[in-house]
């Protein structure tokens, strides 16, 4: 089992676990891509060359694991050229449509599923919201968006996702290497802890596991053994699942009870609306700021006391759509930096929410 020093508040610059899905297309391709198995007949595996080599004794000195073990794992990890294709950027000149990004989550197959989901689960999703502050929607809207709660957890064995983009990140786009590397140590660091096989493990192409997509860092530092059976299991224990990114969310930031998002009306001149947009999806105007930048804000988002975000979401050839977000419009971000996979979140446990609170109770 994980050590218990994970339960405890551990903060970092800005999570690692999300970055890759940054845009609307990545994505939505991405579990597309996951749902075929990423295994071809002719592998190239990474025994072979001397730098693996080198990294596996630096990891196994650093985390004092048994070097034979580290080389043996590494030697075994194999080259994957879907990989390398998926960690590419969208096409350039490609058009971010709000509307069309909502229509692939808050759809009927994931509010269904997400139904059942809330319904089966309800005492940890409370359970969850008591410890942590965070509601049950949003619990249920990060699960449907990333797996459609553990139907899309991907097939690619993870250890071979994050070897190929530590020794042959491809070139074209910003260099993670670096990040990657970290990672595939903390995946050895977290099947040594755990006893799993990490020949076994599967995941997303960028190397994501389980009904929540964390990444190994993202595992160790903040995954919790929700319903005390002495493991951490975010396959297949939805306590876990729940707990830990509740707890993942409230590590980077969320305030109990306060909202995601306030209606806004965006400045008509442009220099006010650019000067508003400059700092992204960081809060970093009040109220009254909004105000004198020529913002209208809903009587709600007038009265609130903390910083505020002018939220652009792009509808391709048709009018933007703005918000107002919180700091825990903010907090939904650290999980994927992306201000259209927030409101997905928001939109679709929302949804899932209202459903469940119209169906009768029974006793």
């Amino acid at each position: 089992m994980l050590d218990k020093t994970c339960l405890a508040p551990r903060p970092r610059r800005r999570p690692l676990a999300r970055w890759l899905l940054a845009t609307s297309l990545v994505c939505s391709t991405a579990f597309a891509q996951n749902r075929h198995s990423p295994d071809a007949p002719d592998v190239v595996t990474y025994g072979g060359r001397a730098d693996v080599m080198g990294l596996a004794d630096e990891i196994a000195q650093r985390q004092q694991l048994d070097a034979a073990w580290v080389r043996d794992v590494l030697g075994q990890s194999r080259f994957i050229p879907a990989v390398a294709r998926y960690i590419m950027p969208p096409s350039a000149g490609t058009a971010k449509n709000w509307a069309a990004y909502r229509s692939r989550f808050v759809e009927p197959k994931r509010i269904r599923a997400g139904l059942a989901f809330w319904e089966a689960n309800e005492r940890w999703l409370r359970q969850a919201e008591q410890m942590y502050g965070v509601p049950p929607e949003i619990v249920v809207g990060i699960v449907g968006v990333e797996t459609i709660y553990g139907q899309q957890m991907g097939n690619f064995r993870v250890l071979d996702a994050l070897a190929t983009l530590s020794f042959d990140f491809p070139p074209g786009r910003r260099d993670r290497t670096a990040f990657f590397r970290q990672e595939l140590e903390q995946l050895l660091v977290l099947c040594r802890s755990e006893g799993l096989d990490p020949l076994t493990v599967r995941g997303s192409y960028a190397g994501a596991m389980g009904m929540p997509q964390f990444m190994p860092s993202s595992w160790n530092k903040y995954a919790v053994d929700f319903d005390g059976d002495g493991r951490v299991d975010l396959r297949h224990s939805t306590a876990d699942v729940i707990g830990s990114v509740a707890h993942y969310l409230a590590e980077f930031g969320w305030q109990r009870g306060q909202p995601t998002y306030f209606n806004v009306a965006a400045p008509v001149e442009v220099r006010d609306r650019a000067a508003l947009l400059v700092p992204d999806i960081l809060p970093s105007f009040t109220a009254e700021q909004f105000a004198q930048h020529g913002a209208s804000l809903s009587e709600e988002g007038r009265r609130f006391e903390g910083k505020l975000a002018l939220i652009e979401l792009q509808n391709g050839d048709a009018a933007p759509s703005y918000v107002a977000g919180t700091p825990n419009f903010y907090a939904i971000t650290r999980y994927n930096w992306s201000s259209y996979y927030a409101m997905a979140v928001i939109e679709l446990g929302r949804t899932v929410g209202a459903l469940h609170a119209a169906r009768p109770t029974t006793h």
